[in-house]
Order: structure tokens, then C-alpha cells, then sequence
């Protein structure tokens, strides 16, 4: 089979579903001569133990002949704001060109410690239905609609670790009966061709099985990170590892497709499972909007440039991720130079909570930075092309941080303070990158003043514009749309 995957640009749009099946045809004869598998499950295993309150429902759109239905489970989607949520509501929305009508199933509108309300509008705009429900999970305690102070890192990772211990595959398995429940109804209401869970958390791809049980429906799991190998998943004992990699063995091997967001878990989810291939996994990683950018340039050639050099980082700090060695390398460049105190601002897009506002004083460099707090993601374009140094922090040697990628959508140079893994190899072919150990401060400060010397001489590099287009969101959602075409079975 053709692997609908493939990293070549597409000479045409894809056509409504029937076309795509077509062309798949012939090399999926085989399995469709197979009998199909049992449609239904145990009746346990949809039984809910009591039945949730709905949200009202949003009004629903006159279905179009000829075209897809793909329910799309999300635990996380907008206005929750996260890199995650930004991905897969780009994805569902752009899906919309490419011959796909999504519905996307996630929670009642909460409260979370970071919100974007213009990315719902984005995505509703496009027709995608979203439908919400109830949820019995951490999360439902901070409330709704509110943004929530982010606790201490500390905190959050010893209440991680309870949670993860008694709740399995991960805390929000609370929401697994009522997702199921409208996702019962949704079927009966308008059946769907085909359902792609994405995750984490991992309880999508277990409600994404469970669908697949019931109703016989293709089903397509998306990994926006690793599941076994994740820092973030907590697991008491061997007991614990050992039931996780149960699931996620049982789930991939039911799955009609696979979807990574980097080769690195490609490689591990393939190195693991023998009975995936190369071809039934596919990489479609996070990207840009290239029309937010465009947009954005337009609006920039109006507006007034920066007096000083620019360096901007995007996104927030916890105990793993600190701006403590940058601090200490600006602090030597202005100890070294003291012209450059006021030649230079570091803008943070976002809110930089006390504690490192508190060590930019004692490391003294405090006057330097700027803090936009909460930002509209419509409105972080035009914060990074008027930018000249776009920064970053990454310790996770197996994720590319989902800002990159607009930062490559930019243009402009970026410093990387990674050690060498999948990150680095993104960056490779932009060839306006710095990549710089994340802890060695004299490394950090070289970089920094060879950019601020770049900046004075008005020799700053230009990130290859063709790499950066490789992720323009629109051609990954395209790519996305054949995955789910040769997902289904005529």
C-alpha cells in the first residue's frame, strides 16, 4: 500500500472520502476478504455507572454527502490552552478542506492554567462540531472557564504521582464513562466512518478501543508523546508498567493506523511492538499557521520596530525547565559589556510567575525583561517576527516543544538550549539555529553575544524557508486526511 504518509507535497487537494478509498482499493483487497471482527464487545464493557448532566448541545450542521465523519477524542482541546491543543485543533480544523467532517469529543469548558478562547473560534468557524461533557477528574476541581494559578512545580508532580498510582492508565480516567456515553448517542444519532484518539492523556485512546469494539469502526491513535516512557507518567510498581504496557500493546494492535508526532517515537513504538512496520506508523508533527504569519508581516510593515535587541521565549517555566542558566549567561554579557544592559530585552510571552521574577533580581538582570502576560496565540505571530532572538529550553531529549515550529515559521534565528536528540534534528535543516548545552551558562552567554554582535552589524540569519514550510499546518492536516482515508474500509 501506498503509505498515505508520505513526506511529498500533494499535487492536488484530497477528494471526498470515496475518492481517497478508491485508491486504496486494490491494495487492501486482501484484508477486506478477511471476515470482520466481532462488532460487539461484552455488554460490560460500555455500561456506565450512572449517567452524567450534559452541556446543551451545539447546533448541528446538515451532514454533506460524499464526505468523511471522523469523531476526534480530546480530553484536551480550546479553549484549554496547551502546544497540544494548539495541534490537534489546527488539525481538526483544516481537516474541513480535505474532504472530513470532524466532530471532536472533549470536556465541559474548565478551568485550567492557561486559556485561548480565540482558538475555539477558529475551529467552530471551520464547522467542526464539538460536542462536551461532563468529566470526574482532577481537573473538574479548579472549576470552570477561570484561568487557574499554575501551583508550584513540586506540587503538582507529588499529586501527579498519587493520582497516577490509584488511577489508571492516568488521572482522567473519570471522563472515560461520560465520553463513551455521548459518544453512543453521537453514533446513533449520525454514524462516523472512522474515530482517531489522541493522547495523552491515554485514557482517548482507551475510549477511541472501546468504540472500536463496539461499533467495528476503524480506529487511528495519535501519540503527541510517549506513553511507557513519558516523565510525566507515574508508575508506583512493575505492577503498574506492566498494566500500561498491556493497554497500549492491545491498542496498537487493534489500531488501523498509528500516528507519531517525531521519528523518536516512531522508532521506540517499532523497536517495542514487533507487529508494527515502518508503513503503519506515521509521523505528522505539530506545526504553524502560515496565514497567521502572513497576516501578521503585513501588519509589521506599519508598525514601529523594536529600538532594541529583541530576544523572546514562548511558553512557561516549571522546576525542569528554568531560565536560570540564561539568566546567569545575560549576566555575564552585562557584566562584561555594560552597554548591552541597555541594548538588550528579553520579552517573555506569557506570565512569568514570582519565583522567576524574584531570581532575575538576585541574578540581576531583572530590568532586562518584559512580561506580556496571557496572549491571544492569534496574536504571538506578530510578537515573534518582531523579535530578533527566539529562545527556548528543552530537557526532554525525545519531544520537540510545539513552539518551535512557529518559531521556524517566523524566519527568525533561534537558540536552542537542548542536548543533542530529536529537537536538534528538526532544527538541522532551518540552518538559523544555535543549539547550546541547556545548563552551561559561559555557552549560553557565547551565543548570546555572537547573536547581539549579528544584531548591531545587521547580519542576523534567516531560518530556510523551505524547511520551516515542511510544517505550515494546513499540509500536515492533508496528510492527516489520507491517514484517515486509508484508515476505513470500503
Amino acid at each position: 500500500m501506498t503509505d498515505p504518509n508520505q513526506h511529498t507535497e500533494p499535487t492536488q487537494s484530497l477528494h471526498p472520502i470515496q475518492t481517497a478509498q478508491a485508491d486504496a482499493s486494490q491494495a487492501r483487497a486482501e484484508e477486506r476478504a478477511q471476515p470482520e471482527a466481532t462488532a460487539l464487545p461484552d455488554a460490560q464493557a460500555l455500561e456506565l455507572e450512572f449517567v452524567p448532566q450534559e452541556t446543551p448541545a451545539m447546533p448541528r450542521r446538515p451532514h454533506r454527502s460524499g464526505r468523511g465523519r471522523v469523531l476526534i477524542i480530546s480530553y484536551y482541546f480550546p479553549p484549554i490552552g496547551l502546544s497540544n491543543v494548539l495541534r490537534i485543533a489546527r488539525l481538526a480544523k483544516h481537516l474541513t478542506e480535505f474532504g472530513w467532517d470532524p466532530t471532536v469529543l472533549t470536556v465541559n469548558d474548565v478551568g485550567y492554567f492557561a486559556q485561548d478562547f480565540s482558538l475555539l473560534e477558529e475551529v467552530l468557524e471551520r464547522g467542526v462540531q464539538v460536542e462536551r461533557t461532563q468529566t470526574m477528574d482532577p481537573v473538574r476541581l479548579l472549576g470552570s472557564k477561570r484561568m487557574k494559578k499554575v501551583p508550584v512545580e513540586r506540587y503538582r508532580g507529588f499529586l501527579r504521582g498519587v493520582s497516577h498510582t490509584f488511577l489508571q492508565p492516568d488521572n482522567k480516567i473519570g471522563w472515560k464513562r461520560y465520553a463513551l456515553q455521548r459518544a453512543v448517542e453521537l453514533m446513533e444519532e449520525h454514524p462516523f466512518d472512522v474515530v482517531l484518539a489522541t493522547a495523552p492523556p491515554f485514557t482517548d485512546f482507551m475510549i477511541g478501543r472501546e468504540l472500536q469494539k463496539r461499533y467495528g469502526l476503524p480506529l487511528v491513535v495519535d501519540y503527541q508523546d510517549t506513553w511507557l516512557d513519558n516523565p510525566r507518567q507515574f508508575y508506583a510498581t512493575p505492577i503498574h508498567r506492566s498494566y500500561a504496557a498491556g493497554l497500549e500493546e492491545d491498542i496498537l494492535k487493534n489500531a488501523d493506523a498509528c500516528v507519531v508526532v517525531n521519528r523518536r517515537i516512531k522508532e521506540r513504538l517499532i523497536a517495542r511492538y514487533p507487529f508494527l512496520t515502518h508503513d503503519s506508523v506515521h509521523i505528522i508533527p505539530g506545526g504553524y499557521d502560515a496565514k497567521e504569519f502572513q497576516n501578521a508581516r503585513r501588519h509589521l510593515a506599519s508598525s514601529p520596530q523594536p529600538e532594541k535587541m529583541r530576544i523572546t521565549y514562548c511558553g512557561a517555566f516549571d522546576s525542569r525547565h528554568t531560565p536560570k542558566y540564561f539568566f546567569q549567561a545575560l549576566s555575564t554579557i552585562f557584566a562584561q559589556q555594560p552597554q548591552t544592559r541597555g541594548e538588550i530585552e528579553v520579552m517573555f510571552v506569557g506570565t512569568l510567575p514570582a519565583v522567576f521574577r524574584k531570581m532575575a533580581t538576585n541574578i540581576g538582570v531583572a530590568s532586562a525583561l518584559v512580561a506580556t502576560g496571557y496572549v491571544e496565540h492569534r496574536n504571538v505571530p506578530g510578537l515573534l517576527l518582531s523579535s530578533h532572538l527566539l529562545w527556548l529550553a528543552n530537557y526532554h531529549t525525545a519531544s520537540v516543544p510545539g513552539k518551535v515550529y512557529e518559531y521556524m515559521g517566523s524566519g527568525r534565528p533561534i537558540l536552542a538550549l537542548t542536548e543533542k536528540g530529536v529537537l536538534t534534528q528538526t532544527l538541522a535543516s532551518y540552518r538559523a539555529a544555535t543549539v547550546v548545552p541547556p545548563t552551561d551558562s559561559q555557552a549560553i552567554a557565547e551565543a548570546l553575544l555572537a547573536s547581539y554582535h549579528q544584531w548591531k552589524s545587521g547580519t542576523l540569519p534567516e531560518g530556510n524557508r523551505q524547511a520551516a514550510e515542511d510544517y505550515d499546518q494546513r499540509k500536515l492536516a492533508e496528510r492527516l486526511a489520507r491517514v484517515l482515508a486509508y484508515s476505513v474500509k470500503i
